[in-house]
């Protein structure tokens, strides 16, 4: 595997990537940036689904206490899914929820993974992070 010494790198990456377009689901329906066309959701999903990706989002993006974010970001997903898509269709390509189920489980994973390298948690020495590969103690 040509990618295997890369892969705390390759997970940071990752972990950020998600972390911030989570964030930018919250920033639109909390603060209105980017502007969207959703309009008329009801305020539990405005500012309690908002505030979740807004705070949550960040705190992956960073890699602050990502475990309880991304699994608090992952059963968010799972209630979006059934609230909104869940019970149209049979599949989430019948129905249109194949990016609510893929940030469930993108967000489990990153909930079992934990916040790896280039984090807030590595920082603070809340976690341990595991070497490079082919690096020496």
């Amino acid at each position: 595997m040509f990618m295997k010494p890369f892969q705390a790198q390759t997970y940071a990456l990752f972990r950020i990537v998600v972390g911030l377009l989570f964030f930018l689901h919250g920033t639109q329906k909390i603060l209105g940036f980017p502007p969207s066309e959703m309009s008329g959701a009801p305020a539990f999903i405005t500012y309690g689904a908002g505030g979740i990706e807004l705070i949550a989002g960040f705190m992956i993006m960073i890699g602050l206490f990502t475990p309880w974010a991304a699994f608090l970001s992952s059963g968010l997903m799972a209630v979006a899914y059934w609230m909104a898509h869940g019970l149209n269709g049979l599949t989430p390509l019948e129905n249109g929820g194949e990016l609510a189920a893929l940030y469930c489980f993108v967000f489990l994973f990153i909930a079992s993974r934990g916040s790896g390298i280039w984090s807030v948690d590595a920082l603070r020495g809340a976690e341990e992070v595991p070497m490079a590969v082919g690096s020496r103690a």
